[in-house]
């Protein structure tokens, strides 16, 4: 069992159930998923580019990511309908706690001047939202082989009724928020 996922049932559930007052313990928010999107303007100009992405997503999140199309013709941006654009991986389960774990502890203290998150990144329905701009903050990707530095966006899916509810829940599980 991952460290976050003992930690949560262990520590942060019965935290969560005391300060918010559950009756139920189906009732205490989790972490149901994390999606990790990487949007690759330049994907449909340059394959290598593209491919590259999905190499790096796939070393930071163990898993294969799903190439991500357009779903609209846009003249403006040059993009035809059923382009490749991105990609993205949803990771559910022991994958998701070793990746928030790994984000929260190793990835994100190696941004530079990192201050903190800021908690304005919610969505109003308990979903946190976290863009990076670059992928070499994750220990598994190799300064000397990247062609193109990348940014992403790391969606935290809960079960959270509320923004407030959310936060709590990150903030124990050891999301480093700023200081308001």
């Amino acid at each position: 069992m991952p460290r976050l996922k003992k930690k949560y049932f262990e520590e942060i559930r019965p935290a969560l159930q005391e300060r918010f007052d559950y009756k139920n313990v189906y009732e205490v928010p989790r972490l149901v998923k994390v999606v990790v999107n990487m949007g690759v303007g330049e994907g449909k100009e340059n394959p290598k580019v593209l491919d590259a992405a999905v190499e790096d997503l796939m070393q930071i999140c163990g898993q294969r990511p799903v190439i991500t199309r357009a779903r609209k013709s846009v003249a403006s941006f040059k993009l035809r309908e059923g382009m490749a654009i991105g990609c993205k991986v949803t990771l559910r389960g022991e994958r998701m706690y070793d990746f928030v774990d790994k984000l929260f502890n190793v990835a994100l203290p190696r941004v530079r001047d990192f201050r903190g998150i800021s908690p304005r990144s919610f969505d109003g329905r308990g979903n946190f939202t976290i863009g990076l701009r670059e992928q070499l903050i994750f220990p598994e990707i190799e300064y000397s082989k990247v062609e193109k530095i990348l940014g992403m966006d790391i969606v935290m899916v809960t079960t959270a009724k509320s923004d407030e509810e959310a936060k709590e829940l990150l903030t124990l599980m050891g999301l480093p928020f700023r200081a308001a």
